[in-house]
């Protein structure tokens, strides 16, 4: 083959393999670039609406719009940039620190999805040794402080500052992963189509920098044996609103000498989801997220800065208010969380298996791609029943601040417009790439997320 005919083939393969995005989300770039300033603004402006020297109460009743813009100890840009110092040496020790202990610690590898090229990706699953770890740490610091927790108190009184590093440190991190994806692949390693391009994702290819940047330009970004996505996905921003809540939990107990029955009801609510999640990190790795979405801006911050300064917004506020439920209150919250979560968990069970073909005689519709469309169980109520399930927790957190706040019910209407995205999004990719089978399968499974109602 002549060099002309070498290069031409290249070229056709990188061409085959990261075609150019034509389909653009959230408007394109004009509307990349007002979600990348409007939702860091909006976190700041919802930390401040709940701090100890102020915080909203029912119905927006003492809502002041200079206590939300300019109370507390928010400071100018450049404070964060360049006067935050132990902030940043703190933050970047936690995340950094995080990154060593996944890729040291034991655990066992898996394969992820097959890739464009037709490879596979290996993952190291070691969520219990985190987990472990972590506990093992905090019950050793409890001992030797006298349960004084200096680091949890550091965590409870900068709670606006470390919120505004994460932000600066996902923008950041977002420009380093779109720099890398321009980087070949080095040294020995080839793709599948034997050339040193890195599988791009398929919607962060545009080449618009600013949308690029912010929907994510390269699909599994690494550095070495660390994973970027996955680990921003499971291990900082999880694990800090883990801390999150730990350190409201403390600050009352140090306060007040007692724990109040609704602050400690969400820490261990949301503290069993936490765990849930990193202990079965295998399931993620079939997550649009993961196997779909680049990594950048979008997942950045989301990951580091919004789940964990927005998810702990019940307990700052049961922080600052402290409310005791009555037995009937806290039994149902009880139950809306344990109905939640077995229609999340069992549903995702059930595809799981049915795709690993333990459940053979569950009905399905075969489609062209040689797969199946799950249509029985679970998955005839409605076409993503795991998503009800999952809303259905997020509620019961929020039903810990009962009546006494509205503002604390953001994160159940934030989620049910992310959930109602993730399903227009995954409705569009499933109707190209199935066609007439996707159509069969909307007919026999008409509900989208709530069986009878949508």
């Amino acid at each position: 083959m002549s060099k002309n005919s070498r290069n031409k083939a290249s070229k056709d393969a990188v061409k085959t393999l990261n075609p150019i995005t034509k389909e653009f989300e959230f408007s394109g770039m004009p509307g990349a670039l007002a979600i990348s300033l409007g939702l860091p603004v909006l976190i700041v402006i919802l930390n401040q609406m709940i701090r100890p020297d102020y915080y909203i109460t029912g119905l927006f009743e003492n809502f002041n719009i200079k206590e939300v813009l300019f109370g507390g100890e928010i400071k100018s840009l450049k404070d964060y940039l360049i006067n935050s110092k132990e902030t940043w040496v703190y933050y970047l020790f936690w995340f950094f620190g995080l990154a060593v202990l996944d890729v040291g610690l034991p655990g066992k590898t898996m394969n992820g999805v097959q890739l464009r090229d037709g490879t596979y990706l290996t993952y190291k699953i070691n969520g219990v040794a985190i987990s472990s770890f972590l506990i093992i740490v905090l019950a050793y610091r409890f001992q030797l402080t006298g349960g004084e927790m200096p680091e949890l108190q550091y965590l409870y009184n900068n709670h606006l500052e470390i919120c505004i590093v994460t932000i600066l440190f996902s923008f950041f991190l977002s420009c380093i992963v779109y720099a890398m994806s321009f980087v070949p692949l080095l040294l020995y390693k080839r793709n599948g189509f034997n050339t040193k391009q890195k599988i791009l994702a398929l919607g962060g290819n545009s080449q618009n920098v600013i949308y690029d940047w912010f929907i994510g330009r390269e699909l599994n970004p690494r550095v070495g044996p660390l994973d970027i996505k996955l680990f921003c996905e499971l291990r900082p921003g999880m694990l800090l609103w883990l801390l999150i809540n730990l350190a409201a939990l403390h600050h009352v107990w140090v306060k007040t000498g007692t724990i109040n029955n609704a602050l400690l009801l969400i820490n261990l609510l949301q503290g069993f989801y936490i765990f849930d999640g990193v202990l079965n990190e295998e399931g993620c790795l079939t997550m649009m997220d993961i196997t779909t979405d680049g990594f950048g801006f979008m997942l950045a911050f989301g990951d580091l800065s919004l789940v964990p300064f927005t998810y702990c917004l019940q307990a700052r506020y049961l922080s600052c208010n402290v409310i005791q439920l009555e037995n009937w209150q806290l039994a149902l919250i009880t139950c809306v969380m344990i109905l939640g979560y077995y229609i999340f968990h069992s549903s995702n069970q059930q595809k799981s298996d049915f795709r690993q073909g333990k459940l053979p005689h569950m009905k399905s519709i075969q489609t062209q791609r040689a797969t199946k469309l799950l249509c029985d169980g679970w998955w005839a109520k409605s076409q993503h029943i795991n998503y009800f399930g999952d809303w259905l927790i997020s509620l019961s957190w929020c039903l810990t601040t009962w009546n006494t706040n509205a503002l604390t019910y953001y994160y159940s209407l934030y989620f049910a417009t992310l959930l109602l995205h993730r399903q227009q999004r995954d409705e569009h990719k499933c109707r190209e790439k199935y066609g007439k089978s996707w159509e069969e399968y909307e007919k026999q499974v008409p509900y989208k997320i709530i069986p009878y109602i949508y």
